[in-house]
């Protein structure tokens, strides 16, 4: 008894459509043969030919078939009345394509439909539950007319759209009719099918649908529900759409993603994945135990595919993929850490932090000089050059690129106000960037130098304008970074704790406390000395209330040895 009959509907590759069609004709199941009329006759031919010997192959009129036309509807009518007529004990009619392949044995399939002789499995939901519709045409593709291809009239689809909108035109479904829509590939019963193909209004209905958008994701959709006894709103066939609505084609190194799934077909299958042809199309009998379909199994590898295909990797930026403003998430590939006003205060800080935390630290990577690479490197992973030309061509890129390149390890490196500028956006935005800032450190340098007053104030208030900008930056509403900030009086009041939290941030494998810090700078002065700046008229707010006596509370802190915790 030939109780399931499969309507294939083909335009290509009619060597793998051949072999799927004997692999369903050899356990009894009868096939009917959609062939596209696009298909050139001496191909065709010679296909016929080739089936000739299987009396289980029949071949249906043909149609020519245009994505989302009404000729796939009237393919798939031509096929299935084909299917009814000569097959009598035919009891569900599968819809597939000529890119299907069974994934299960054959018998699973018919002793599963066995089991529910009155369901029609069909996916079927009405405009206002799904959401896949593309372009804003959800209700309206049944209430407008499309005499003009999507695909190949674009202008003219939109026009004609745009101008029944200016002009409020709209058609009337028939009267009965509940618009529903989902995929193609159906299972019916015989009594639901032949139901819809012998209706007495199928003219009607076949005329009002003609002018449908996407008609073949709609019509039986729709008319399954005026004769259904029982609908499953399911397809059996497993199919992944993109974020576009295309399908994802199924290539070799798939299988085991294929097999997980327990569907029974799956389409889209790449016409040259012969392993799959093969696993698939052999002797299935004992390769898998009897369980029901679950595409959900699959779905976050799919999610996956749509989360790559859309947003691409974080911190990959290259020819073929560039992402569009506003879509990324994080700018780079990896957490890092930029370290502000440091090495000013701390003469070993480099070394340490390297010991401390087992990354690569650099130092000023945005030095108008050139990038000081750790280690005196003029040259890192991914051929990377010191050069600040280079560098400065595209700074984000420069460094999305090392930390990229360096994935994995953590980098860390300096900056401040007298680096290039340019980056200090991009470092607020990123969400791997940890940004930890000493403000006002950048005036230890002046205080050490031997240069004649005058030029430390015009210099310390051109800083301090800069690193005030980039404090603003760092407290905007669209700072993305990590950000803890501290006055140069707040740090070296209790450098070990908060140096503690440093480490904590990064993730640093440390003991619970740190019994070493690095060196601080002899800032003996450094209060008296900035008093002098507000004498001359600047006034240095950014170190925070630094004590003239260069005294915290009641203690004087010496400010050259290491701080230990015994």
């Amino acid at each position: 008894m030939n109780s399931l009959g499969i309507v294939m509907l083909v335009h290509t590759a009619l060597d793998r459509v051949e072999q799927v069609a004997r692999h369903w004709t050899a356990s009894g199941c009868p096939v009917v043969i959609h062939v596209d009329r696009k298909v050139e006759e001496p191909a065709y031919s010679d296909f016929v030919a080739a089936c000739a010997d299987d009396p289980l192959i029949l071949f249906s009129q043909r149609h020519v078939c245009e994505w989302g036309s009404w000729e796939i509807v009237a393919a798939s009518q031509s096929a299935a009345a084909l299917m009814l007529e000569k097959f009598a004990d035919v009891r569900h009619v599968y819809l597939s394509s000529g890119a299907c392949l069974p994934l299960r044995p054959v018998s699973d399939l018919i002793d599963y439909l066995a089991d529910r002789p009155r369901v029609d499995f069909i996916e079927s939901a009405t405009t206002r539950d799904v959401s896949w519709t593309i372009g804003g045409l959800d209700l309206e593709r049944f209430t407008l007319r499309f005499p003009f291809s999507w695909r190949k009239q674009r202008k003219l689809f939109d026009f004609y759209v745009r101008l029944q909108r200016a002009l409020g035109r709209r058609r009337a479904i028939p009267e009965g009719l509940v618009p529903h829509m989902g995929s193609q590939w159906w299972c019916l019963t015989r009594q639901t099918l032949s139901a819809i193909l012998q209706d007495p209004k199928r003219k009607d209905y076949d005329h009002y649908f003609r002018r449908v958008w996407i008609p073949d994701e709609s019509y039986f959709q729709t008319l399954a529900r005026l004769y259904s006894t029982h609908i499953e709103s399911r397809s059996l066939t497993l199919s992944k759409f993109d974020y576009q609505g295309r399908p994802h084609m199924f290539y070799d190194d798939h299988l085991q993603l294929l097999r997980r799934s327990d569907c029974f077909v799956a389409r889209k299958v790449w016409h040259r994945a012969d392993r799959l042809y093969q696993a698939f199309l052999a002797d299935q009998d004992s390769a898998l135990t009897p369980a029901e379909p679950n595409p959900g199994k699959i779905d976050r590898v799919f999610s996956k595919a749509v989360e790559r295909r859309v947003y691409g990797r974080d911190g990959l930026y290259m020819q073929s993929r560039f992402p569009r403003a506003a879509t990324e998430r994080s700018l780079t590939a990896f957490p890092y850490s930029v370290f502000q006003g440091f090495t000013e205060l701390f003469e070993d800080f480099e070394p340490w932090l390297a010991n401390a935390t087992g990354g690569r630290v650099h130092g000023h990577l945005f030095d108008p000089d050139k990038a000081h690479f750790a280690g005196g490197e003029a040259l890192i992973n991914g051929a990377l050059t010191d050069c600040a030309k280079l560098r400065d061509y595209n700074s984000s890129a420069f460094l999305s690129n090392v930390i990229w390149n360096t994935r994995g390890e953590r980098q860390c490196f300096q900056f401040g106000p007298t680096d290039t500028q340019k980056i200090y956006e991009f470092l607020a935005r990123d969400q791997n960037a940890q940004i930890a800032v000493i403000s006002g450190a950048w005036a230890v340098p002046l205080f050490r130098s031997n240069l004649n007053f005058a030029d430390i104030r015009g210099e310390a208030a051109r800083l301090q304008q800069i690193e005030t900008k980039q404090l603003k930056l760092l407290d905007a509403a669209r700072a993305k970074s990590r950000i803890r900030i501290w006055t140069m009086a707040e740090f070296v009041e209790s450098p070990m704790e908060l140096l503690q939290t440093v480490l904590e941030d990064m993730g640093a494998p440390q003991p619970t406390h740190l019994t070493e810090a690095p060196t601080m700078v002899d800032l003996t002065g450094f209060g008296k000395f900035l008093q002098n700046l507000k004498n001359q008229g600047m006034h240095p707010y950014l170190m925070g209330d630094f004590p003239v006596n260069d005294v915290f509370g009641a203690q004087a802190k010496s400010f050259k040895k290491p701080y230990l915790v015994q």
